[in-house]
């Protein structure tokens, strides 16, 4: 178990570049990630992956950490954010979408439950419809195409910050809209939008 002074000693030395300190932190928190991106994946394929990627973004990004008492919800944050970042990126994939179903559902309940998703898929795709033009061209490019922030102001020739309010209010009419449907649609809106 590591302590809050554990912890930022570990700061302290992976803000000297301390690679020693990365290991401590892999070996005390990549059982703990691992589980968590499995509760959330369902498969375990992409997990390795996944993990990694927190290890670097820990690594590149460790003269921004500050308090050690809040490191235990920053880690398990920039690994929730990659595991639905993997999910967001894939969505388009319908092996991806297979996997993650069989492993989500029992099986008595696939069939049902892919109506369902389909349903709610469907009713997305009809709220996403009539968004307004620009919202719905951002929101589509975003979540549908996976791109960047970034990239989607670079095409569309608007301020990231713009990019940024279209999809917030984009999420939050589709969220609005959705309450009707019920919770299996607002659990698909945590984990796809």
């Amino acid at each position: 178990m590591l302590t809050i002074n554990d912890i930022e000693d570990i700061i302290f030395r992976l803000k000297k570049q301390d690679k020693s300190a990365l290991d401590e932190l892999f070996g005390y928190y990549y059982p703990r990630l691992y589980h968590f991106s499995k509760s959330i994946l369902k498969i375990e394929n992409d997990i390795d992956d996944i993990l990694q990627e927190v290890f670097v973004k820990i690594w590149m990004n460790s003269q921004k950490i500050g308090n050690p008492e809040t490191f235990n919800a920053y880690i398990f944050t920039i690994t929730k954010n990659e595991v639905l970042n993997l999910i967001r990126n894939n969505l388009r994939d319908q092996n991806f979408r297979d996997r993650i179903f069989l492993h989500s559902v029992a099986e008595e309940y696939q069939q049902q439950s892919q109506l369902e998703f389909d349903e709610i898929k469907a009713g997305i795709d009809k709220i996403v419809a009539n968004l307004p033009e620009k919202r719905q061209q951002v929101f589509i490019l975003s979540r549908t195409d996976g791109l960047s922030n970034k990239e989607i102001a670079m095409q569309l020739n608007i301020s990231e910050k713009t990019v940024e309010d279209h999809i917030t209010h984009a999420i939050k009419q589709i969220k609005n809209s959705m309450k009707e449907m019920g919770i299996i649609s607002l659990l698909y809106c945590y984990l796809f939008l």
